[in-house]
C-alpha cells in the first residue's frame, strides 16, 4: 500500500509540473489583465455593468448580513478549537466576508449579471471582426458601436441550473467548501486558485462553445486539448475575483479577457 501511495503521489506530482509548464507556456494567465485594460480603454462596454450595479450591491450587502446573523457565532465556536479563543472571532469574520462573496459571486453571474456578461463578450468579439459568430447566436442591428448593435438573443446563455461545465449549484457549494484552504498559509491560498482556475478556465468560454455550436462531447475535447491554457486563464481570473468590494468589476474585465483570448483563437483557425 505504501508503494502504491507513493507512485500516486509521484504521478500526480508529474502531471502538476506538466500542467505548470503548460500554463506558463500559454501565456493565457495575461488575458484577463488584457481585458482590464481594455475595458478601462472602452468606455461603451460599461454600459452593460451600470445597469446591473445596483441590483449587485443590494444582493451582496443581502448575504453578507444574512450569513453573519446566521453563521458568524457557530463558525467562531468552530474555529476556537483550531485558531484559539482570542483568533476565533477574527478568523470566523474573515470566513464569512469570504463565503458572502462566493455566494454573491454565484447569484450575481447566475442571475443578475448573466445576460450583461453575454454582452460584454460579444460586443467584444464584434469589435474584433467575430461578426459571423456573434451573428450565430443574436440579432444584430445597423447602428453605431458595438453595444448598440447587440439585439435579441437567438441562443440564450445557460441557466444557474444547467449541469454544462459541473453545474452551478455544485460550483457553489465546491467553492464554500474550499475556501478554508485559505487559512493554510501560501500553500492552502495556492491550491485554492488552481482547484478554483481549472474549473473556472473552462467556464468562461460557455458562451463561445454555444456560439460554435460545440456539443458536449467536443467542448470536452477541446477543453482538453488546451487544459493547461483554460487552468492559466481561470486561476488568473480566480485571484482578481478575490479582490474585496472589486469582485464584480473584475466579472467584467475578466469576459473582456476571456472574448480577447476567444476572437485570438479564431484568428488562428482561420
Amino acid at each position: 500500500m505504501s508503494d502504491r501511495a507513493k507512485e500516486a503521489l509521484r504521478a500526480e506530482s508529474a502531471n502538476l509540473r506538466a500542467t505548470a509548464q503548460d500554463v506558463v507556456l500559454s501565456g493565457t494567465y495575461l488575458y484577463p489583465f488584457r481585458g482590464i485594460l481594455h475595458l478601462t480603454t472602452h468606455p461603451p462596454l460599461y454600459k452593460p455593468l451600470t445597469k446591473r450595479l445596483s441590483q449587485t450591491l443590494v444582493a451582496g450587502v443581502s448575504i453578507t448580513s444574512a450569513l453573519f446573523f446566521f453563521t458568524y457565532v457557530p463558525q467562531t465556536a468552530i474555529l476556537s478549537f483550531t485558531a484559539g479563543p482570542f483568533f476565533a472571532p477574527i478568523a470566523a469574520a474573515l470566513l464569512v466576508l469570504s463565503e458572502a462573496s462566493a455566494v454573491t459571486h454565484f447569484v450575481a453571474r447566475g442571475w443578475i449579471l448573466r445576460d450583461a456578461l453575454v454582452d460584454v463578450f460579444d460586443a467584444v468579439l464584434l469589435e474584433k471582426g467575430c461578426e459571423r459568430l456573434v451573428g450565430s447566436g443574436r440579432q444584430l442591428k445597423s447602428a453605431s458601436g458595438v453595444v448598440n448593435r447587440l439585439g435579441k438573443m437567438v441562443k440564450k446563455p445557460f441557466g444557474p441550473g444547467s449541469d454544462r461545465n459541473g453545474g452551478f449549484i455544485k460550483g457553489m457549494i465546491r467553492s464554500l467548501v474550499m475556501l478554508p484552504l485559505n487559512f493554510i498559509p501560501v500553500v492552502g491560498t495556492a491550491l485554492y486558485i488552481y482547484v478554483a482556475g481549472k474549473k473556472a478556465g473552462p467556464a468562461m468560454h460557455e458562451r463561445y462553445f454555444q456560439l460554435k455550436g460545440l456539443s458536449r462531447e467536443q467542448m470536452e475535447t477541446w477543453v482538453k486539448s488546451r487544459r493547461g491554457a483554460y487552468t492559466g486563464l481561470g486561476m488568473a481570473s480566480v485571484v482578481l475575483e478575490m479582490v474585496p468590494f472589486a469582485s464584480m468589476v473584475f466579472e467584467f474585465s475578466n469576459a473582456v479577457g476571456a472574448a480577447l483570448w476567444a476572437a485570438d483563437l479564431e484568428k488562428t483557425e482561420k
